[in-house]
């Protein structure tokens, strides 16, 4: 957080941690993160391989086919059977041999619901709003992903699950499809919704992908789309995840991030669509649209978009998965509800299934927000956005209309209940249903609510309003009637080169070319001819293998180019530079060096002082280039993009299009002065807060230029 936040909060006598800079192991790209106890947050670690092998079995059904003329629809079942009623099937999940309300897929959802909800006892109930982590077996001798007597679906009726891992998607369909087993094995035989992080992107922190046979399509993250700012193909991109998804037996998805990234610091902006909301809003929607449809129903993948009320406004970035970034601050007076909340609204107008709130409470040092206070001497209550009636069912539901439900995040509930620290788990999770939170992520603690209504601390009517709406989105995505899916169809499905095609222009009109000296790109074929390319990966990974995979991954994409492993023998020069900073480490930094995981800096400028140098930048967060942009020929920002794309700009195959999805700063000063809980380009922003380089160009908000047009100037929107 910068000065001015800083000197707000002293006004106010806000008492701020200060967290010591934690010493990094760098052994690679990525710092060996430093989480402790935190697993339960949702942090798997990535030395450790839980990955399910290929030696999985399929799960035997019996399928009926759709019938249009008829209405049937399509279903599928195991051992229980279908039940044969007016000429029409149906599955009997309760095994009971007659059609009960819920199984006959004619009657209008709401009626089938209340008839599953009446049939269920408290404690399936209970184990309904619960989610965690589900770990398949690794490469299991009997065939079986998932046990018999799986300590969640079978030991605590637990229905929905998060898939942390990433094996090609035929291994992801037995999976799942032995979960539905286990589900429709039980007493009532209720489906399973199998959640998952994005997965058709690169990610530091959470369920990274790279482009491989059998793996969903591979697109460029979040950051890429709005610099891209083509709504059109964020929409086009969901529609066909949504295709890989559901094929997958994948049903939900914990994403988008409609967060607003205020804070440069914080590491979790790779997940945004930059710092603009009207930006982030249209990519929400279109989303949205892409992965549900306009209504949610067996062809989509629900939605739960987060982090409600918005992550972005940070502290010196420091986030509340952990105990120093507990709350949110908002200095800025109107910031809420002018900068954070509009992708929301957007997600609600979009008909989003589910929307969870973020683990911090709202400081009451904060500027007024233009919301109803809490008391009259009160601005919040501070107590974490799950757990905060006021945020939830007064302002979420009451003022901006959501009828879908809400899903906590993962330990919000537990140990990260900031505010609520001193309540038993029992009074944090009545404290949690009672404000509008349905589902409560990380707990496969049952008992939890089953003792809150037991001590009259919850009423069973407010665990039936979150069931109900859970079985609701159960029952829209078709799971009571075929929950099943096709091994070879979801190799298929993700095997289709139109959608390769797609993905690479989107990797296309991501990258954003800031800077071309003397016009040293594009290196078209009479400029090649002359050209030897020298090329080097920071980090370079043990034994130089980045730098090597690099080298093959150019020489396989474009053999025109010649490549010497001499710089003294190069003309020119190409280097890729991935800083990281993961959000587990607690330690926000955005300089690019051994903090950042870029040991030889001095290494990258000798090469750009030797021979006009190509530098590339992946850009997780607005880092800090002053050390190495200064003697760059040309530069480029990435955002998780194909290697393969960044050459084709650099030869000219593609005219860089792409705009800065946030503004550079120009130093770590810089950082220090801005305001956390606006965009750069706000009023209240230090005008020189952006970097400017040598040519007077300055790296704000929108900045990009192209071969044809020159400087491109950045529009500040509205």
């Amino acid at each position: 957080m910068g000065s001015k936040m800083k000197s707000l909060m002293k006004e106010k006598n806000y008492k701020k941690v200060v967290t010591g800079i934690l010493a990094l192991s760098l052994i690679s790209s990525i710092g060996i993160p430093q989480v402790g106890a935190n697993e339960n947050l949702g942090y798997v670690d990535p030395t450790v391989n839980t990955n399910p092998g290929h030696s999985g079995t399929n799960v035997e059904t019996y399928r009926v086919l759709a019938n249009s003329k008829t209405g049937q629809p399509e279903i599928e079942a195991t051992k229980k059977g279908v039940l044969t009623i007016d000429g029409k099937q149906f599955r009997d999940l309760n095994g009971n041999k007659s059609l009960d309300q819920y199984e006959d897929w004619r009657i209008s959802v709401n009626y089938r619901v209340a008839d599953l909800v009446s049939k269920m006892t408290l404690a399936e109930k209970a184990g309904l709003m619960l989610i965690n982590t589900h770990t398949p077996i690794a490469n299991p001798i009997d065939g079986k992903y998932v046990k018999s007597d799986d300590p969640l679906i079978v030991g605590k009726n637990m229905r929905y699950v998060i898939f942390r891992q990433t094996p090609t998607v035929d291994v992801i369909a037995k999976y799942t499809n032995q979960l539905q087993e286990l589900g429709e094995a039980s007493r009532l035989g209720i489906p399973v919704v199998v959640t998952s992080n994005p997965r058709n992107h690169a990610s530091t922190d959470y369920t990274n992908i790279a482009a491989s046979e059998g793996q969903h399509s591979f697109w460029p993250g979040p950051l890429g789309f709005a610099a891209a700012g083509d709504t059109k193909a964020a929409k086009e991109f969901s529609e066909i995840a949504s295709k890989e998804w559901r094929a997958a037996g994948i049903r939900k998805v914990y994403g988008y991030t409609a967060d607003i990234a205020t804070d440069p610091l914080w590491a979790r902006i790779e997940d945004t669509f930059g710092e603009n909301p009207k930006v982030a809003s249209d990519m929400i929607y279109n989303v949205i649209k892409g992965f549900q449809g306009d209504e949610l129903g067996p062809d989509s993948v629900a939605i739960t978009v987060k982090h409600f009320p918005g992550g972005g406004a940070r502290d010196n970035g420091l986030d509340p998965h952990f105990v120093e970034g507990k709350f949110n601050p908002y200095p800025t007076e109107g910031s809420l509800l002018k900068y954070h909340i509009p992708p929301f609204e957007a997600a609600i107008k979009a008909n989003v299934s589910s929307i969870m709130p973020y683990y911090a409470y709202p400081t009451n040092d904060s500027a007024n927000q233009g919301l109803p206070w809490y008391k009259k001497t009160q601005q919040f209550e501070e107590v974490g956005f799950a757990l905060n009636d006021a945020i939830l069912d007064g302002f979420l539901r009451g003022g901006l209309g959501f009828k879908g439900y809400v899903n906590s995040d993962t330990g919000a509930v537990g140990d990260n209940a900031w505010g609520a620290e001193g309540l038993t788990p029992e009074q944090k999770f009545a404290k949690a249903i009672n404000a509008g939170t349905d589902i409560i992520s990380g707990s496969s603690e049952p008992q939890f609510i089953i003792n809150a209504v037991k001590e009259g601390l919850l009423t069973e009517e407010a665990v039936n309003e979150s069931v109900t709406l859970l079985l609701t989105e159960m029952m829209n995505l078709g799971l009571f009637e075929d929950p099943y899916v096709d091994v070879k169809n979801a190799l298929d499905v993700v095997a289709n080169p139109k959608v390769q095609e797609l993905a690479f222009e989107a990797h296309l009109k991501s990258l954003v070319l800031l800077r071309n000296d003397k016009n040293i790109l594009p290196l078209k074929d009479a400029k090649l001819k002359e050209v030897k390319l020298y090329v080097e990966m920071f980090p370079g990974g043990t034994d130089g293998a980045s730098t090597k995979g690099l080298i093959e991954t150019i020489k396989k994409h474009d053999s025109s180019i010649t490549i010497t492993n001499k710089l003294e023998e190069a003309t020119h020069a190409y280097i890729y530079v991935k800083p990281v900073q993961s959000n587990w480490d607690n330690n926000p930094r955005i300089t690019v060096g051994p903090e950042t995981g870029i040991t030889n800096v001095d290494r990258i400028v000798t090469i750009q002082k030797t021979v006009p140098t190509i530098t590339a930048v992946n850009m997780t967060n607005p880092w800090v280039l002053d050390k190495i942009e200064p003697n760059a020929a040309a530069l480029i920002g990435t955002f998780g993009t194909k290697a393969e794309a960044i050459i084709d700009v650099i030869r000219g195959e593609y005219n860089p299009t792409g705009k800065l999805p946030f503004a550079l700063p120009a130093s770590m000063a810089a950082v220090d002065n801005e305001v956390g809980d606006v965009p750069s380009f706000a009023k209240e922003e230090d005008p020189s807060y952006s970097y400017k380089n040598k040519s007077g160009d300055v790296y704000k908000y929108g900045f990009g230029l192209s071969y044809n047009q020159g400087k491109a100037k950045g529009k500040s929107p509205k």
